[in-house]
């Protein structure tokens, strides 16, 4: 895509990040739109709607298990909001334009994947995604103490994605106890 868009300009750059935004608040409005509020745990597939599921990683049984209920519908909604208006802000973003707009939708990926996910292992993987581009959008694009900042957000990031790493695995330990 970036090929199609002449992507030496840097003015393609912030135009072709719009246009992805701009198509994902569409489809996340369309997804509002056609979401049956009425339909609950009692319908069938445990209130979820706009779910797509298949087998990713057969030995851990991890699936590609995404869809939305209530909350995350308009989490979703939400998100893809703040994003469009974010490129919207970000237009005055001078500095190595084509990594800030790369980790920018890298961002918007690994937030969307932990508002959608309904497996445990894809969520973590999804939540492992997201903090990538965030670092390198707080030190490379921050303002004042940006390193200090990045390096405080990876320690506290990684404190936490650790303690998460070990309750998904002592969640499986012990469903897989219990047979």
């Amino acid at each position: 895509i970036a090929h199609l868009v002449g992507y030496k300009k840097d003015e393609n750059i912030r135009w072709m990040t719009l246009g992805i935004m701009g198509i994902n608040l569409a489809l996340a409005i369309w997804l509002y739109i056609q979401f049956d509020p009425s339909f609950l745990k009692p319908d069938g597939n445990e209130g979820f709607q706009f779910i797509e599921h298949g087998v990713w990683i057969r030995s851990l049984h991890a699936e590609y298990f995404i869809g939305v209920d209530g909350i995350s519908i308009t989490m979703v909604l939400l998100t893809t909001l703040i994003f469009f208006v974010g490129v919207i802000a970000s237009w005055s973003i001078g500095k190595q334009l084509k990594g800030y707009f790369a980790m920018y939708c890298l961002l918007a990926v690994g937030v969307m994947g932990t508002f959608v996910s309904l497996d445990l292992i894809l969520f973590f993987v999804f939540w492992e995604i997201m903090l990538l581009p965030m670092y390198f959008l707080i030190g490379i694009w921050g303002h004042e103490q940006r390193v200090r900042a990045a390096v405080k957000f990876v320690i506290f990031t990684m404190v936490s994605g650790l303690f998460l790493l070990v309750a998904i695995i002592g969640l499986y330990v012990a469903h897989a106890a219990s047979g």
